[in-house]
This record gives structure tokens, C-alpha cells and sequence, in this order.
């Protein structure tokens, strides 16, 4: 199918790894100039040569840390610049701390909340002058199934992630007919930050080993297994294309059928 994606540009924030990169690769895939950005020049350079090695488009790599609204701003005007405009925003972000409400102090709050929201809200903003003028304008932000059903240990994602889909669910209404916005919420994916968790929670004891902790997160998962980034991010690219163009203000699970709310 064709997505109608070719030489489109795109920015997809925190994409060096996981799933942003994923949606990255699966957008280049459909031939559009993609820009993507990490706090990393390492990371960095080695996200382009994979993303450079999957599309037929431009590739643009840019230092940058989201939690720094200076740098937002600075990221979407050179890629608005480099590519005479922004056609597509995927908003993706870091992990968070794991952790319990008890366990989780005040400064773990306000980083989550930069890191999660307000990275989210600086670079919605510094676009939407340039996804107003594309004829293709959309946003897909990337989330968590956290924000439909808690996850034990994760009171950070759980509770400060809900705020990107109230964010999407305004903008949906706001910004059209001229931008369609909507959410995608990744449960358990082959990430480096499924890596994270599980050995976090190998310190505290909680598994015995780093495959009984991938077992334990694939087994309430119907389809039997976790997912592979790529088909998060070829969802990611569906909803940014002409073919999802009557879909907006959208939360669409991507979790192998476990999220049951």
C-alpha cells in the first residue's frame, strides 16, 4: 500500500532508540525526509546510518534534549528550514523512573513532567505554524497502555502520561480541519526500555533472571509474545499518511490485544 508519504518531512522527537526510531524507519521506508534528534552524538550518528539504510528520503540528525524548550524550538525550526516546512510531528520521549508513590519524590515528578509533557507541548507549538500550512498536517504521539490501565511500579508513567492524550484529544478538535492529531499507546515492545525495567526489577529481586522477566512481561499478552518496534512504527506511519485521513483525536492500542479497558 502506498501511504502517500514521499517527500513528506517529518520530525520524530527522541528517536536514537526504541520506538521513536522505529517510527522514524518505518516513515523513511515510505520515502519521506525525516529529522530526527537525540541527546547523544554517538547515539545519534548510529540512529541516522540505520534510519539512512531503510528510506529513500533525507535524513537530518540534531543534538538536542527535549527537556529544554530552547532546543525544541531550535530542532523544529531547522528541520522546517531544511525541508521548507513540517509536514509530520511523532512525539516520543524517554522512560521515566520506575518506581512506587511512595518511593517517588518531588524532583522525580517535575523531571517526569518535562520529560513526558512538556517536551511534548514545546514541540507541538513550535510546529503548528508549519503543520498548518502542509496540506498533510498531523501529529501521532507515542505513549504507553499506562495511560488506559495502571502498571504496577510505574506511577510516573501512569499518572503524567495521561496528560499527552488530554493534550491530543484538544488539539484534535482545535487545529482541524487543517491537522489531524491522534495517540498511539505501545504496550510491551523489544526495546531498550523493556531492558530497563526488567533489570530494575532484577535489583529489587523481583525476577531470578533477565528471561524470566521477558516471560513475565509477554505472559498476559494474548498474541503470546511481545511486540517488535517496526510494527509500532508502521502504525505510526499509517496514521500520518492520506490513508488515515478521515482519523483523528484517536487512542489506538498497540499491545497484542492485553489492554482490556
Amino acid at each position: 500500500m502506498d501511504l502517500g508519504l514521499d517527500g513528506n518531512a517529518a520530525l520524530v522527537t527522541a528517536s536514537t532508540s526504541g520506538l521513536g526510531l522505529a517510527s522514524a524507519r518505518a516513515l523513511a521506508r515510505e520515502g519521506a525526509n525525516v529529522a530526527i534528534c537525540g541527546r547523544t552524538k554517538s547515539d545519534l550518528d548510529e540512529a541516522k546510518a540505520t534510519v539512512e539504510a531503510d528510506g529513500g528520503g533525507d535524513v537530518m540528525a540534531r543534538q538536542a534534549d527535549i527537556t529544554d524548550p530552547d532546543d525544541v524550538e531550535d530542532l523544529v525550526e531547522t528541520t522546517a528550514e531544511a525541508y521548507d516546512g513540517i509536514d509530520h510531528v511523532v512525539t516520543s520521549a524517554g522512560g521515566v523512573p520506575s518506581g512506587a508513590f511512595l518511593d517517588t519524590d518531588d524532583r522525580d515528578w517535575y523531571r517526569a513532567y518535562d520529560m513526558l509533557v512538556m517536551s511534548h507541548v514545546w514541540t507541538l507549538r513550535a510546529a503548528h505554524q508549519h503543520l498548518t500550512e502542509s496540506d498533510a498536517g498531523s501529529v501521532v504521539s507515542i505513549t504507553s497502555t499506562s495511560v488506559s490501565e495502571a502498571i504496577d511500579g510505574l506511577v510516573l508513567s501512569n499518572a503524567v502520561r495521561r496528560a499527552v492524550v488530554g493534550t491530543i484529544d484538544t488539539i484534535a478538535r482545535e487545529w482541524a480541519p487543517d491537522v489531524r492529531a491522534n495517540v498511539v499507546m505501545p504496550g510491551a515492545h523489544e526495546t531498550p526500555r523493556i531492558e530497563e525495567l526488567i533489570e530494575q526489577a532484577l535489583d529489587r529481586g523481583e525476577y531470578d533472571s533477565y528471561e524470566a522477566g521477558l516471560e513475565d512481561w509477554a505472559a498476559p499478552i494474548p498474541l503470546g509474545r511481545i511486540g517488535d518496534p517496526m510494527e509500532l512504527g508502521d502504525v505510526v506511519a499509517f496514521l500520518s499518511s492520506e490513508r488515515a485521513s478521515f482519523v483523528t483525536g484517536a487512542t489506538l492500542p498497540i499491545d497484542g490485544g492485553r489492554t482490556r479497558s
